[in-house]
């Protein structure tokens, strides 16, 4: 197969999960490009509008908005529907929506963290991707294909060096470690499950990206890497259309780590 070929997405059908967000921005367009038709889910739609208008305009695709509660089972059903009568398919998922921990949430000791925001972050990064998957798999299985990529990072793989985080405290929480490490799990099971049906379901795990962070924290977490930097918005983009298309068909069960060799010391 041609290489140009091995990446193209045309006329398939990618269900984008958390598509408002700083790099769900970028994977939008890149799948775009790519041809794909992505549905742009999300609970804040008027950004998802926003994001569609911008990709008709620049490509030749057919994107649609959908907002979604992935806490609740039903606003899932809801968007399935919605997506199966106007594809009649879905093709690939990516589940890239987290709950946004804010400074509260991540400058809270591990022995005062509230049990409320425990499970609001595990409602939404762990057992929101456990419905996704269960919902649209349904119709994967149905179809006899599909291709589930589930996003986890670096903390779900390594604890959350505290020394990095300085005098601000902001810390990785502990929830969201949790959530992390459950996903790597979740998506080997889910390959095993499956494996017989058509469907691959793969990990892809992030290290962290520059975002108007405190200097400090950007310098010590660059000293950390093997290429001295934080990721920029668009350094993840690449891999999620690897991981999309024909290019990774023979990869199932399996964690693609990209986070500039944080791991790997």
């Amino acid at each position: 197969m041609k290489s140009k070929n091995l990446f193209d997405l045309k006329d398939k059908v990618v269900l984008l999960i958390g598509a408002s967000g700083l790099l769900g921005k970028q994977y939008s367009e890149l799948l775009s490009e790519a041809n794909a038709n992505v549905v742009l889910a999300d609970l804040n739609f008027h950004e998802c509008k926003k994001i569609e208008s911008t990709l008709r305009k620049k490509f030749d695709v057919n994107p649609l908005s959908v907002k979604v509660d992935i806490t609740k089972k039903q606003s899932i059903n809801q968007m399935v529907k919605k997506i199966i009568k106007n594809y009649s398919k879905i093709d690939v998922l990516i589940n890239n929506a987290i709950f946004p921990e804010g400074p509260k949430e991540r400058s809270v000791e591990f022995e005062n963290f509230p049990l409320s925001v425990w499970n609001k972050v595990i409602s939404v990064n762990l057992t929101g991707v456990f419905l996704s998957c269960q919902e649209v798999g349904k119709i994967m299985v149905k179809q006899k294909y599909g291709n589930i990529i589930n996003i986890s990072s670096i903390y779900g793989l390594t604890g959350a060096d505290q020394r990095i985080y300085g005098k601000s405290k902001l810390n990785s929480s502990p929830a969201y470690a949790v959530t992390k490490s459950g996903i790597l799990n979740l998506t080997r099971y889910l390959a095993s499950y499956w494996h017989n049906k058509g469907i691959r379901v793969n990990t892809l795990s992030l290290g962290g990206v520059k975002n108007n962070q405190d200097s400090s924290f950007m310098k010590n977490y660059s000293y950390k890497t093997m290429v001295g930097r934080m990721a920029k918005k668009d350094d993840y983009s690449g891999s999620i259309l690897f991981l999309a298309s024909n290019a990774s068909s023979y990869m199932t069960g399996a964690n693609l780590i990209v986070d500039g060799g944080w791991t790997a010391w």
